[in-house]
């Protein structure tokens, strides 16, 4: 997705061939699955493959392709579509295809799916493991009695890791949704339970239909809401802040407002866990309250050229307090490269888990032809930071690592919180830390 005059770092990341992983145990299909393919939809399928490769030979940053040979891999993609025998399937190899350059941010975007599924969960991977995180209240996976602090073992049949987890998740919910999801998971007791969650399904009214030239309004946040839901929030605990960031989506004027807020602040927690990444210029105004000069922040490595990106000091705003940025496994992108940038110029100290390593920068092109709108994530440029060292594949490793137990998130404790704290001399315990920032679910 990109934004005016802003390149976007988003957070998808596609690590293992997607062909193979309904491949290791077939699920049953639902009525979400459609069993047969037209020759129409097959050729659409193969116009799909056609113009999403060319807009990645055309635009991707690397010309030599990270020395995949693109047309091969096109060509295998081709015999595979004219042997699938669903539309999902067909949809599968393209973005298997695109999956071979091993890059977080380019990504197909399928044709647009006319429904949307809600399991009323979300899991994430804390250092090795994969974890229920929250369960949303009246949800099947709360009748169910799944809670938070439950280890997923497999997911329909797939033991998600920190390498797949969100390779599986564009399975899920983008190439091949279902009505039901398997659950293998085991209970901090010890327990193990197999669950099989039905999804939340509605239907988007204004959509024809998923071929029908549609309307990506899935693509557009459901803009009050979700404004809402990912906005900053600080808490503030004496001359004290703790800066909650959800995303790097924010304007001057925002940024501008939060600094006159902190700036006579002696030290400030910001928290980056969970955050997907956002625009480089939101990025670099956040950046630049925290130092009193200008700072490179990377090299910005395209197919033509290579430029120094510069922090400007925000010297009206400028925050010279203590910082501890936290991160996680599901901090991505832009949210990677402000705690790498704050570590290599020694402004503060990072806290929490490995990041995500999903860091390249992307820009959103736009496909339609034969009556289907489609599109891609490109990549357009790698940030290498000042250490000569690209994040991707890597992330970001704390200088102090810590993360919840399963115990903690059952109980809705937030340890890693509470200890940062404790570092700048507050006392907040972990359960009042746990409820802070109260989450939100999407509406």
């Amino acid at each position: 997705m990109s934004q005016p005059k802003a390149v976007v770092w988003i957070v998808t990341l596609l690590l293992l061939p997607l062909g193979q992983l309904r491949a290791q145990q077939p699920v049953a299909p639902t009525q979400t699955v459609t069993g047969s393919i037209s020759k129409a939809d097959r050729e659409r399928a193969m116009g799909i493959l056609d113009n999403v490769a060319k807009g990645i030979r055309d635009n991707y940053y690397d010309a030599n392709l990270n020395g995949v040979d693109w047309d091969a891999v096109i060509a295998g993609a081709r015999l595979k579509i004219a042997q699938s025998n669903s539309l999902n399937a067909a949809l599968a190899q393209i973005a298997a295809a695109v999956n071979r350059l091993n890059d977080s941010h380019t990504i197909f975007q399928p044709p647009y799916h006319p429904v949307k599924l809600d399991y009323g969960l979300e899991y994430q991977v804390i250092w090795s493991r994969c974890f229920v995180t929250r369960v949303r209240p009246g949800s099947d996976a709360a009748a169910k009695g799944l809670k938070p602090g439950a280890e997923i073992l497999s997911i329909d049949g797939i033991a998600p890791k920190r390498q797949n987890l969100w390779n599986l998740a564009y399975l899920i919910y983008d190439l091949d949704p279902r009505e039901e999801m398997a659950l293998e998971v085991q209970l901090p007791s010890g327990e193990k339970q197999s669950l099989q969650i039905k999804a939340k399904i509605t239907q988007s009214s204004d959509v024809v239909a998923r071929w029908g030239g549609g309307v990506r309004n899935d693509l557009i946040r459901e803009s009050e809401n979700e404004r809402h839901r990912m906005r900053m929030q600080l808490e503030q605990f004496g001359d004290v802040g703790v800066l909650k960031i959800p995303e790097f989506f924010y304007g001057a004027d925002t940024v501008y407002n939060l600094g006159g807020k902190i700036r006579n602040d002696k030290a400030l927690i910001v928290d980056l866990r969970g955050n997907p990444g956002g625009s480089v210029d939101t990025l670099k105004y956040l950046l630049g309250m925290f130092f009193d000069k200008d700072v490179k922040m990377c090299d910005r490595v395209e197919r033509k050229k290579t430029s120094a990106e510069i922090i400007k000091h925000e010297h009206h705003i400028y925050f010279p307090g203590k910082l501890i940025v936290l991160v996680d496994s599901a901090s991505a992108s832009a949210s990677e490269i402000f705690a790498r940038v704050i570590q290599l110029e020694k402004r503060g100290t990072v806290l929490g888990d490995l990041s995500s390593g999903y860091v390249m920068e992307a820009e959103g092109f736009s496909f339609f032809s034969s009556g289907v709108d489609y599109g891609a994530e490109i990549t357009v440029a790698n940030p290498i930071m000042t250490d000569g060292k690209s994040l991707e594949h890597h992330g970001v490793k704390p200088d102090e690592m810590l993360v919840p137990q399963p115990t903690d998130l059952e109980s809705g404790r937030d340890p890693v919180l509470s200890h940062a704290a404790e570092e700048l001399g507050v006392a907040i315990t972990p359960e009042v830390a746990g409820k802070l920032f109260p989450y939100e679910w999407p509406k």
